[in-house]
């Protein structure tokens, strides 16, 4: 006697038009122009290294290493909606939400050449020296 398990699904597929309005109000995660913070990546390194005070509590306990945080560029280049994704403590996390809530605004990300919002993970490198 067999044991055996069936399973029958019907896939629906659904083609959308090439055409594809972009919804206003879509939170992008890839997009064909990521957006850009000043000239590109070294800018951001520098913002990170210029900004950052590394906090007295996590002096005291040892503590380094990456907190990743994650936000949102707006249409208009504006950094909102900033979050912890995994923190290390010792006021690390609250920093790495301070300076990156007080950023410039970025060049915002397009999408058929349309400005668009584009959510954007960041870790932030906390190293003891």
């Amino acid at each position: 006697e067999k044991q055996g398990c069936e399973i029958s699904e019907t896939v629906e597929i659904i083609v959308l038009e090439e055409k594809e309005d972009i919804e206003e109000n879509r939170i992008f995660i890839i997009v064909e122009d990521m957006p850009k913070f000043g000239k590109g990546e070294s800018d951001l390194l520098n913002y990170l290294a210029q900004n950052i005070k590394y906090p007295q509590m996590a002096k005291e306990s040892g503590i380094s290493g990456i907190v990743y945080v994650t936000f949102v560029v707006g249409k208009d280049g504006k950094v909102k909606d900033v979050n912890v994704l995994r923190g290390i403590g010792g006021g690390c996390d609250k920093e790495a939400i301070r300076v990156v809530s007080g950023m410039p605004d970025w060049v915002p990300g397009k999408q058929r050449g349309k400005p668009v919002s584009v959510q954007y993970n960041l870790p932030v490198r906390f190293v003891l020296k």
